[in-house]
């Protein structure tokens, strides 16, 4: 067991809601007198001269535990960050689905209480990361904990590619673009685009096509330790992009190549003592309860 010490508090200092969760999670986090890292994007609202304010690499670096307050976009962000660092992270949940984020905002002092006493559970989630070649030269790249997107800068205009899997040759589409998203990622724009569902446990991956101009074309699910190259065709006319979690966007131009591959660090994540995947699935999907 883990003794939490050093926590570091992340969120979204624009949400009221959210704003209301972190100045009471810093009072509960004074009261056991926790050293506080304030994340400084939050710090603003906070008005606390009592707590280090640092950015997110100090706090991987320093913390034993961060918590992130917001939606599953507040979580994303800041493990893309975290997972190079051995610290777990939780969320308390002030967003929409909140696939990513535990804790329930109004109840979680009882939650945290039974954290930090060593009942909890933690799941260790990969990530991917995207590379954008020119020339046989690196050009940019990022990592994503759910998924990277190759997809036209325009909106409802196709593009055509090539898609390889270990150097073998799998097929060339012409689409919107394609989603390759890891487990954590299944349940969110990959599950918009008709992809399966993929338990957190699995080590997979899966390509999905984005309106593919082929009735044929399906969802694909692949082993994440593969490498996946996306050779863009020199056809295509117009700038594209490679987005990650939909945030972080890389530029590639036709005839550019974009390989996607498992990224080396995971994200320590860290649920509550009665956690259950199939549970958050029934809620936050709105599946049907036991009859009986």
């Amino acid at each position: 067991m883990t003794t939490f010490r050093t926590i570091g508090l992340i969120g979204k200092p624009d949400h009221p809601g959210a704003n209301t969760s972190l100045k009471g999670i810093l009072r509960y986090l004074k009261k056991r007198q926790c050293r506080i890292l304030l994340e400084k994007n939050v710090a603003w609202k906070m008005d606390d001269d009592e707590v280090d304010i640092t950015d997110l690499v100090s706090i991987g670096e320093q913390a034993d535990l961060a918590i992130v307050v917001g939606g599953d976009g507040s979580m994303l962000g800041a493990a893309r960050v975290l997972s190079r660092f051995n610290v777990a992270v939780v969320g308390v949940n002030r967003g929409n689905l909140g696939f990513l984020t535990d804790l329930d905002p109004d109840e979680f002092e009882p939650q945290l209480d039974a954290i930090f006493n060593g009942e909890y559970q933690i799941e260790q989630r990969f990530l991917i990361e995207a590379e954008v070649h020119r020339h046989g030269l690196l050009q940019s790249h990022n990592c994503a904990v759910n998924e990277t997107v190759l997809h036209p800068g325009k909106v409802a205009q196709m593009m055509e590619f090539e898609v390889y899997v270990n150097d073998a040759f799998v097929y060339s589409q012409r689409s919107d673009g394609l989603i390759i998203a890891t487990p954590t990622g299944s349940t969110a724009y990959s599950l918009s685009g008709g992809g399966p569902i993929l338990t957190p446990n699995l080590d997979a991956l899966v390509m999905v096509p984005m309106y593919p101009h082929t009735l044929s074309s399906r969802p694909i699910v692949i082993d994440a330790n593969s490498e996946i190259r996306l050779k863009i065709s020199s056809q295509n006319r117009d700038n594209l992009q490679v987005s990650c979690d939909g945030h972080e966007a890389l530029s590639a131009l036709p005839g550019d190549e974009v390989i996607i591959r498992k990224y080396a660090h995971k994200l320590s994540l860290l649920h509550p003592k009665n956690y259950s995947y199939f549970n958050v699935l029934r809620n936050k999907l709105r599946w049907g309860s036991k009859l009986y």
